[in-house]
């Protein structure tokens, strides 16, 4: 990165700004498709959820799921997206082995949501405006399975038919980094909404991820459009390397051809798959087996004032009501679970210690174990108890996650472990001096060099704590030291 701008990539030939778009293919979370009574579960065997509409049987007819279009206008509201009152099921024609009809009932000039905005948080602490250009729905495609016969290939046509909102950004994301923040911020407001799982691993969620670059000032370049990258992680790779052959390409007098390519994560590399179609060459037209959609405001109105509070607004709330730095706020609300939890660890408790305690010990103890909140053997109230404890000055911060071990390992009463083990911090100044007393008496060398280096206090400090067995209040020590040695 070089000049004024960080988000400009230096090439050999100077400075080259980078213009990304991407196209979110999401999931609809709904239990059956969106044109057919199918079911959506995950895992089903090969083919055993396939109705005759998805076949796309003669005579068969497709019928809108209502909780589909609920599930996309929950989603707009939720992007701070225009709701649009009139759109239009089209046809998209082109032919893939795993898409029965020949075509694919999508939105085209009329999508169900318009435009809308999406805010990111950037690790150096900025925040970035990446606009949405619409949400359409539409349905999927099958899947093809070249790896069951080493002469044929297979379809299993389960995920056929099922509900995708495609969210298509605006090119205002200059970055990988930037990239990654918006998908990741796309898919916790989806999370919070319910309107899509957003397991990537799954499927359920996506990416076409459009990249080009141009020399500041200069007119769009010409395009690459990189399909179904299926990973955040992947979604940074593909950008980054993008960038770098598309300028090597330019720097060398090349031409960028307009295409679409793969991801392949072993290699970390793109390649190109064929060239990129443009909107004609779907021929689009008026999807004749499905009316033009008309929703009521009042439809819409039901759905906003049931929404849930979103990710911004409860960062927000966490920040004023808590009094959280911005960081902190953004680590707990980036998923739903998160923000609960710490909710009821902080109800009527010092916020900012519940805050260390639930970022720091406990999600680094669930990072470190694999496990997901369900599945955490340590409860809200259980760590609330511990957070009790330290304010009271029952514990000291090392006696805590000494406590927060056990509870964790063998569950129980945070209080009652504390009393049963004596585990309670020393706060009695006269045992405190007793042991202070005595290193000081055993170590005249060390009392010299405090004098001339103040900053030698850590180590009688270490000193008490070690013979105390960590009990010794700290703020006490540290009191206690400073007058004998006088330090002042």
């Amino acid at each position: 990165m070089s000049g004024e701008n960080k988000n400009l990539v230096q090439g050999a030939t100077g400075d080259w700004e980078v213009v990304i778009g991407l196209e979110v293919h999401a999931q609809v979370t709904s239990n059956s498709k969106l044109f057919s009574g199918a079911s959506t579960e995950f895992g089903a065997p090969q083919n055993s959820q396939v109705s005759l509409v998805d076949c796309a049987l003669p005579g068969m007819l497709p019928v809108l799921n209502e909780e589909c279009v609920a599930q996309a206008v929950r989603t707009g509201l939720g992007l701070k997206s225009e709701i649009n009152l009139f759109s239009r099921f089209d046809r998209k024609n082109y032919f893939y082995p795993d898409l029965p009809q020949g075509y694919q009932i999508s939105q085209f000039q009329y999508p169900i949501v318009g435009e809308g905005t999406v805010i990111i948080d950037l690790k150096d602490g900025s925040s970035y405006e990446i606009g949405i250009e619409r949400l359409h729905l539409e349905q999927d495609a099958g899947k093809s399975l070249h790896d069951q016969h080493p002469d044929f290939s297979y379809v299993d046509f389960n995920r056929t038919g099922v509900a995708l909102m495609e969210i298509v950004s605006k090119p205002d994301i200059r970055s990988s980094e930037q990239a990654r923040a918006y998908v990741t911020k796309v898919r916790t407001i989806l999370r919070y909404l319910g309107t899509c799982d957003g397991n990537m691993d799954q499927g359920s969620m996506r990416a076409d991820v459009n990249v080009s670059v141009r020399k500041p000032g200069d007119e769009l370049g010409t395009r690459t459009e990189t399909k179904n990258v299926n990973s955040i992680r992947f979604i940074g790779q593909a950008i980054d390397y993008e960038v770098s052959r598309q300028i090597d390409v330019l720097e060398d007098g090349g031409e960028i051809n307009q295409e679409t390519r793969l991801f392949d994560p072993k290699s970390g590399v793109t390649r190109s798959m064929r060239s990129k179609e443009e909107a004609h060459d779907y021929r689009y037209f008026p999807c004749p087996d499905l009316l033009p959609l008309e929703i009521e405001q009042s439809f819409v109105d039901g759905l906003k004032k049931d929404l849930p509070e979103l990710p911004d607004e409860k960062k927000q709330r966490f920040i004023s009501d808590f009094g959280l730095s911005p960081y902190d706020a953004g680590v707990l609300v980036s998923d739903r679970a998160s923000a609960g939890f710490f909710e009821e660890v902080a109800k009527g408790r010092d916020a900012k210690l519940a805050a260390n305690w639930v970022i720091n010990e406990y999600f680094g103890r669930l990072n470190k174990e694999g496990k997901e909140i369900a599945t955490s053997p340590i409860s809200a109230d259980q760590l609330g108890g511990v957070v009790d404890l330290i304010s009271k000055g029952d514990i000291s911060g090392k006696i805590a996650k000494d406590l927060f071990d056990i509870v964790w390992s063998e569950g129980g009463d945070p209080a009652k472990i504390v009393e049963e083990r004596s585990m309670k911090q020393v706060t009695d100044t006269g045992a405190i001096e007793a042991v202070v007393d005595e290193i000081i008496a055993n170590n005249p060398d060390q009392v010299e060099k405090v004098k001339d280096k103040p900053q030698l206090l850590g180590w009688f400090v270490g000193q008490v704590m070690k013979e105390s067995k960590g009990k010794a209040n700290p703020q006490a020590v540290n009191e206690i030291l400073k007058a004998k040695l006088g330090l002042g």
